[in-house]
């Protein structure tokens, strides 16, 4: 199975309560690809990088066993960069600078040998952009793509384009009501079903994530920490998680499903415990274990009888 991932790749400067790190790997499709390559092989991954973009840190994606032949590097620009400062309360962050470079023309060509992927997982990005790499792939089996508010209500109508393509659609709970016009997760999450994607999942933050399809439903809370470091990037390690396990599983049925959203729990949980990637640079398998546990300690528990 292969997993096709296409989104930004960043230098980031992140300030948290708990210190400073600047020119630090950022970017979804970073973020994703690293996140799904603990848990399948076949993860193929494009972007665009500017000159500046360190060597070593292609050298670690390709460590991990991620094709990176559908990466480009510009001779002229410097990588994306985007400065952020999160406040005590980390749900809530200001942008100093996005610095686009390099970025602000991409406009990617999937390479052949990649337009036969099983299955495609698309970050943040142009709705324009999400339909036009869909259009040159050959029948993926599931296609899922993020977005946010931006989109939601600077390009509504391309956005309703590119959603009658997919197959999965992320989406923060504010943007789902947004997208929506509705107040309820679950009703939003149903709307949302009959715009063209038939799987709904719909981020909490540390609440967790919700699972909506035709048939089910189903929600998985954020493991409890007791040090939150850096939460950049747990959304898109979330759907590295999520889409890994698919394509390990070559499964996409409904209780399947609900063992992805925990694999994206379990990884989101692992990023946010230190900057940048640093949380899943080398994850130990019996650590990626025991995390499962916790997760299936946390919500499990004996039957009763009244």
């Amino acid at each position: 199975m292969s997993l096709l991932i296409v989104g930004s790749m960043a230098l980031d400067t992140i300030e948290t309560p708990l210190g400073k790190r600047e020119y630090i790997l950022g970017g979804s499709c970073t973020y994703i690809a690293t996140s799904a390559s603990y848990l399948s092989e076949g993860i193929r991954m494009v972007g665009i990088v500017g000159y500046d973009f360190p060597k070593h840190e292609l050298d670690f994606f390709k460590s991990k066993g991620i094709d990176i032949a559908g990466v480009e590097i510009s001779s002229e620009k410097k990588t994306f960069h985007w400065h952020g400062v999160y406040h005590k309360n980390m749900n809530m962050r200001d942008s100093i600078t996005t610095d686009l470079n390099a970025f602000e023309t991409f406009d990617p060509v999937i390479p052949e040998h990649f337009r036969d992927s099983d299955y495609v997982c698309l970050g943040n990005v142009d709705p324009v952009i999400q339909k036009k790499v869909i259009t040159q792939l050959r029948k993926p089996k599931l296609t899922m793509i993020d977005t946010m508010d931006f989109w939601i209500e600077g390009k509504l109508s391309s956005l309703r384009e590119t959603l009658k393509l997919t197959d999965i659609i992320m989406i923060n709970d504010s943007e789902a009501r947004l997208l929506s016009n509705e107040d309820n997760l679950v009703v939003a999450g149903r709307k949302i079903i009959t715009m063209g994607p038939k799987i709904i999942i719909v981020k909490k933050g540390e609440h967790g994530a919700l699972l909506i399809t035709p048939d089910t439903l189903f929600s998985v809370p954020a493991l409890p920490l007791e040090k939150v470091i850096d939460p950049t990037g747990a959304g898109d390690t979330f759907a590295g998680g999520f889409m890994g396990w698919i394509n390990r599983t070559n499964d996409f049925s409904d209780e399947n499903l609900k063992v992805a959203v925990v694999c994206g729990t379990v990884m989101a949980s692992l990023i946010v415990q230190d900057f940048s990637l640093e949380g899943i640079r080398d994850i130990p398998k019996d650590v990626l274990l025991s995390r499962f546990k916790d997760i299936k300690n946390l919500t499990s528990y004996k039957d009763i009888t009244l």
